[in-house]
């Protein structure tokens, strides 16, 4: 009787998995080739419980779009504790700017004290980012997408050519849906350029972070972020001393896993 009843919660699990992964890819259909904002109409529409995840110039322009389709707009944003002073002026300007609440999520702190008590403070630069980037960005996150069905991130497939070429405007989220959830990530901005993106930051007159002034692009932790020369690709600034196909803190994981 009971591994009757494991079988028949397996069979359950999998027959609405299958048609969660159908329902996505009927949606990217419809969804693919429209507009940052009809997509972002359409994710709003089709889920309550959903949130931005907010951290860089691509996500000001969710948020300003966003921002005029619905007044149940969610915004939250990691801090590592390991930010740009300017970064953490730009959470401000942008709560302020909107009159919007932006949900701040840190890292367990005793990881992080055991982290840093055990390798120093830049084991990074030694170990590779994944173990820092899984303590202060990926754990946070995985908390909170455990709470909603849906969230919008601002990838686009030019911001790395090694893990985002093909990132699409809906998927599942492999990374982070479990056996008893499918969580759907929609990327508005993926078919957009970095051009496009400043076009319509400069148009609507959204906040930005000053560091991009500074020659910042990608920006991230303060450790492990460095201004780019021209010519180079915005993620080169990013983790600078690894190779450029593993470019990813592990927010995105589900694109190296798409590539294997």
């Amino acid at each position: 009787m009971v591994a009757f009843s494991l079988s028949y919660i397996l069979l359950h699990t999998q027959i609405r998995q299958c048609r969660a992964m159908t329902d996505i890819q009927t949606l990217r259909e419809e969804l693919e080739g429209q507009s940052p904002r009809s997509i972002l109409k359409a994710a709003l529409k089709q889920y309550d419980n959903i949130a931005i995840s907010f951290s860089g110039a691509e996500d000001v322009v969710l948020i300003e779009m966003a921002h005029k389709l619905t007044d149940n707009l969610k915004v939250f944003t990691l801090d590592t504790a390991r930010l740009h002073p300017e970064t953490y002026e730009f959470v401000e300007r942008v709560r302020k700017h909107y009159g919007i609440e932006i949900e701040v999520l840190f890292p367990d702190a005793q990881e992080v004290q055991d982290l840093v008590n055990k390798k120093g403070l830049f084991s990074f630069y030694e170990n590779g980012h994944g173990e820092c980037c899984g303590i202060r960005k990926v754990n946070p996150l995985r908390r909170k997408l455990a709470t909603v069905d849906a969230w919008i991130t601002g990838q686009r497939k030019d911001q790395s050519p090694g893990t985002r070429n093909d990132v699409p405007v809906v998927q599942e989220d492999t990374a982070f849906s479990t056996d008893d959830k499918t969580l759907v990530k929609f990327n508005p901005l993926a078919n957009w350029t970095s051009k496009e993106v400043w076009d319509y930051i400069r148009m609507s007159e959204a906040p930005y972070n000053e560091l991009h002034e500074k020659g910042f692009v990608s920006i991230g932790c303060q450790p492990c972020t460095r201004p780019v020369l021209p010519g180079q690709h915005e993620r080169e600034g990013r983790w600078w001393w690894e190779e450029a196909t593993q470019k990813e803190c592990g927010l995105h994981a589900g694109n190296l896993i798409a590539r294997e």
